[in-house]
């Protein structure tokens, strides 16, 4: 008799999700088999469901959602040396094979389950004093605005920046921020929450958009140097164009909210004239996550904060409303099967 388990279940063609009984997949050569102890919930999740996103590779009509992993090794696959059973681990978001990137919980299964299989190179160990529900997140919430800032952004000590959005990406955004020397950093939230919890995470102003006064805000955070690179964690139009107008010469505006609506610039001689760069950004690579670990193992960075609130997997579905109803304006989610 096959052994089955609990996995919330993606229905692409149809549009719909449901926590389901599956059978608990067996690894094959290579392959380690994950006793998920946490994993996150996070906006591209909640857009998977509503059809905003789609999966670009997934051979069937089904996946199991989650692409923020950790748990511990149960089974090893033949052939797997770089492992032992009991190893506390997370695992990468996603792997490259034959040189295109598979994004996991998207492209094939993920750990929005009771077990989860997971190719032996994505697994990172972890230290015992990090708990699975902070480690689950890194891949992605931590390490997409991490390499967006060292990477893409290329953030250098003491650069004025703007953060404009202060959801579960941008609240640690402006963590990093402040651990890599960005100064001054300058949150942008229309939340008044939102904009209480950038403060606490390191920003040295948190404005309101809509707020009439904006600019002259802007200026005075700044002491009324231009920003050097904005960051647009939203994926809103009118994010850009703000952000936009808010960098000096040569500065950078970074692209990490996701969005499929045009992008427009409407001063585009300023743009060239100031010599300015819109850079996409997307993920991380599995070196950012590794190095991260590092960094938390060593003091430098701590996550407590943000783990907003922790769901049974049966309870999937009522996860994913309070993420989309941002309910206690979360920054992460956790499913615990």
């Amino acid at each position: 008799m096959t052994a089955t388990m609990l996995a919330g279940r993606l229905d692409v063609t149809k549009g719909t999700f449901a926590v389901e009984e599956v059978p608990v997949p067996v690894p094959g050569p290579g392959e380690v088999l994950i006793k998920v102890e946490a994993a996150g919930v996070c906006l591209s999740d909640v857009h998977l469901i509503d059809g905003t996103l789609k999966p670009f590779y997934l051979p069937g009509d089904k996946v199991t959602l989650g692409h923020e992993v950790a748990g511990t090794v149960h089974t090893l696959g033949e052939g797997v040396t770089t492992a032992a059973v009991g190893d506390r681990v997370l695992l990468q978001a996603g792997e490259h094979r034959d040189g295109v990137v598979f994004t996991r919980g998207v492209d094939y299964d993920g750990g929005w389950a009771e077990y989860s299989l997971a190719t032996a190179t994505t697994l990172v160990p972890i230290p015992d004093e990090l708990p699975f529900e902070q480690a689950c997140f890194i891949p992605d919430a931590v390490s997409t605005p991490w390499a967006a800032i060292t990477a893409t952004g290329a953030v250098r000590p003491a650069e004025a920046v703007g953060v404009w959005g202060v959801g579960g990406l941008g609240a640690h955004g402006v963590q990093l921020l402040r651990a890599i020397g960005a100064f001054p950093i300058v949150a942008v939230d229309p939340l008044p929450a939102a904009r209480e919890r950038a403060l606490a995470f390191g920003a040295d102003a948190a404005l309101d958009p809509l707020d009439p006064g904006f600019a002259a805000q802007l200026r005075e955070a700044t002491g009324g140097r231009p920003l050097a690179a904005a960051f647009d964690f939203a994926g809103a139009a009118a994010v850009r164009e703000q952000a936009m107008a808010a960098l000096g010469e040569r500065g950078r505006l970074v692209l990490v909210g996701l969005t499929d609506q045009p992008l427009t610039i409407t001063k585009g001689t300023m743009v060239s004239f100031l010599r300015q760069e819109i850079r996409g950004h997307y993920g991380s690579q599995s070196q950012d996550v590794i190095d991260l670990v590092a960094l938390t193992r060593g003091g430098r960075l701590d996550f407590s904060r943000s783990v907003s609130g922790t769901f049974p997997l049966a309870d999937a579905a009522k996860a994913v409303e309070a993420l989309e109803q941002k309910a206690g304006n979360p920054i992460r989610l956790i499913l615990k099967p």
